[in-house]
């Protein structure tokens, strides 16, 4: 018997605060939590991100757990999800046989996911480039997946080294992927929006030559060094 063990799903994200986020690049959305939420390693596929028109890809995680180079656990999560959700493929970061490639990943733009990531390979690269949902992944193999389980959907799974429960929001950018929990979504929100204002308004001192550089001199000490004094 091929298992795949399904969890009750977290609860889908307010579109409205979905919405915001799509508006702030995943840097000030780690500077506004702690800077630690982060998933390392993972990169967009291609030109996968260009359909956002320079928008974070953002949705409601829904997880799967399966063993490294099997998919069957993906393919019952695609016939699952919910519009807005991103499907967080945790594939033990083995990149021997992809998880998905163009057809798989074609079905889930028509079922409303709003992107994939996948620790682990996917192949198809041109046809994921030039697709219409965001992918990221570990890696690129030609090599196809098998198909005999087990797996887990809606637990808690792990990308690029950092914990994703089923329900946390996913943002991805080309800079890469930032998890934000749950119960964090609007405080990291609303700090991250905060932080994109600070900017803009330091990019325009810069332009104007006006860049506070005051807090340098306390916080560090110059040493000179004469390279041509004798020794």
């Amino acid at each position: 018997m091929n298992i795949v063990r399904v969890s009750t799903p977290a609860s889908p994200i307010d579109p409205e605060i979905l919405r915001r986020y799509a508006d702030v690049p995943t840097p000030a959305v780690s500077d506004s939590s702690e800077r630690t939420t982060g998933a390392t390693g993972l990169r967009p596929v291609g030109a996968s991100l260009s359909s956002l028109g320079g928008k974070s890809m953002v949705g409601t995680a829904f997880t799967v757990r399966t063993r490294p180079g099997d998919n069957l656990a993906v393919h019952v999560a695609l016939d699952m999800g919910r519009p807005g959700d991103v499907l967080v493929i945790d594939a033990r970061g083995d990149t021997t046989n992809a998880i998905l490639g163009e057809l798989m990943t074609t079905y889930a733009e028509t079922k409303g996911f709003s992107g994939i990531v996948v620790d682990g390979a996917v192949r198809d690269h041109d046809p994921i480039s030039e697709g219409a949902i965001p992918v990221f992944a570990r890696g690129i193999s030609h090599m196809g997946p098998y198909k005999s389980g087990p797996g887990e959907l809606h637990g808690t799974a792990s990308i690029g080294g950092r914990p994703v429960r089923d329900g946390d929001l996913i943002v991805g950018d080309p800079d890469g992927i930032v998890v934000v929990p749950a119960e964090r979504v609007l405080e990291v929100l609303e700090a991250a929006e905060a932080v994109v204002a600070k900017e803009e308004g330091q990019r325009a001192d810069i332009a104007a030559g006006r860049w506070d550089r005051s807090w340098i001199a306390p916080s560090v000490q110059l040493v000179f060094v004469d390279e041509d004094a004798d020794t």
